[in-house]
C-alpha cells in the first residue's frame, strides 16, 4: 500500500482575537455551571450530576487556558517587536555601510585625481 502524501501545501494558520475568544468560553463554562447549581438535587436524582461538573471543568480547564493563549499572545507580540528591532538595525547597518563606501569612493577618486595631475615630463 503507498503511503499517502498531501497534494496541496497546508495553509497558515487564522489568527483571530484568541485570548478573547478562550475568555468567552470561560466565562460561559462558569456561568452554565452557576446556573446548573440550584438543580443540583435534580440531576443528582436523575444520576446526570456530570452535567454540573462538565462545566465546572470547563471553567477551570479554561482558566488554564486563558493563562496560556496571554503566554502565547505576549511571546508572539515579543517576536514581532524583536524582529521589527532586528530589520530596523539592519537597515541603519546597511545605510552606515552605504555611506562609508560613498566615502571611502570619493576619497579613492580623489587619490586617483591627484595621481595623475602630476608635471608632465
Amino acid at each position: 500500500m503507498a503511503k499517502w502524501t498531501a497534494k496541496h501545501e497546508a495553509p497558515e494558520p487564522l489568527e483571530g482575537p484568541v485570548v478573547a475568544t478562550v475568555t468567552g468560553g470561560t466565562i460561559l463554562w462558569f456561568a452554565l455551571f452557576l446556573v446548573q447549581l440550584p438543580f443540583y438535587g435534580w440531576f443528582a436524582d436523575r444520576g446526570q450530576l456530570w452535567w454540573v461538573w462538565t462545566c465546572a471543568a470547563g471553567g477551570f480547564l479554561g482558566l488554564i487556558g486563558i493563562w496560556y493563549v496571554r503566554g502565547r499572545d505576549a511571546a508572539l507580540k515579543r517576536h514581532a517587536a524583536e524582529a521589527e528591532a532586528d530589520a530596523a538595525a539592519q537597515a541603519e547597518r546597511a545605510e552606515r555601510d552605504g555611506q562609508a563606501g560613498q566615502a571611502e569612493q570619493a576619497g579613492q577618486s580623489e587619490r586617483d585625481g591627484q595621481a595623475g595631475s602630476g608635471p608632465q615630463a
